[in-house]
């Protein structure tokens, strides 16, 4: 991994991509013991409107909280991606929702497409862990954080009725992730 590594996750306000970048920067940082800072920023409608969280890793201290050269993003909608697929880095990566941005931002990066709410919902069954299918993909496309260390930050998120559900939306999510890596 690069000395600093920064990703931002975009999508609709309630899809829980806050958490997500959230549950991130505990992998990195909790379990890791790197050094991580999370941000976020949102519009005043919250549910629905655009909102996007950034994380960045690193293993120095970090002497700036925002992205700035970003080396992963993800958009979940259009909007997102009209909005927040800005200052991705040559070479870096956008990871689009397949089903929900129809027209991907231009650029000097890889544009990788996953249908990650269908996946939530159809192979899963829940939509909910929408988020933590996109995580599981972020990190195996990205590996900026071991395999198990995004898993245990997201089964220590959850409550225990739910690990089952999301410790497979995480699996799914990385596969997939890895798939495209490749």
């Amino acid at each position: 991994m690069a000395e600093r590594y920064e990703l931002r996750f975009s999508g609709a306000g309630g899809q829980g991509l806050i958490t997500a970048g959230i549950i991130l920067a505990e992998a990195a940082s909790i379990i890791e013991g790197k050094s991580a800072v999370q941000s976020q920023s949102y519009g005043p409608e919250a549910r629905g409107g655009a909102s996007k969280s950034e994380v960045i890793i690193s293993d120095a201290p970090i002497d700036y909280p925002k992205a700035t050269i970003v080396d992963a993003c993800l958009a979940m909608t259009q909007e997102a991606a009209d909005k927040y697929a800005n200052g991705i880095k040559k070479g870096g990566l956008l990871l689009i929702d397949a089903d929900f941005v129809h027209t991907a931002p231009k650029g000097d990066f890889k544009v990788l497409r996953l249908p990650i709410m269908r996946m939530a919902k159809e192979d899963i069954g829940r939509e909910i862990v929408a988020n933590v299918v996109a995580l599981g993909a972020v990190i195996g496309l990205t590996g900026v954080v071991a395999r198990e260390s995004g898993e245990e930050a997201v089964l220590r998120k959850v409550p225990a009725a739910f690990k089952d559900l999301n410790k497979k939306a995480y699996s799914m999510g990385y596969e997939k992730g890895k798939e495209l890596a490749e």
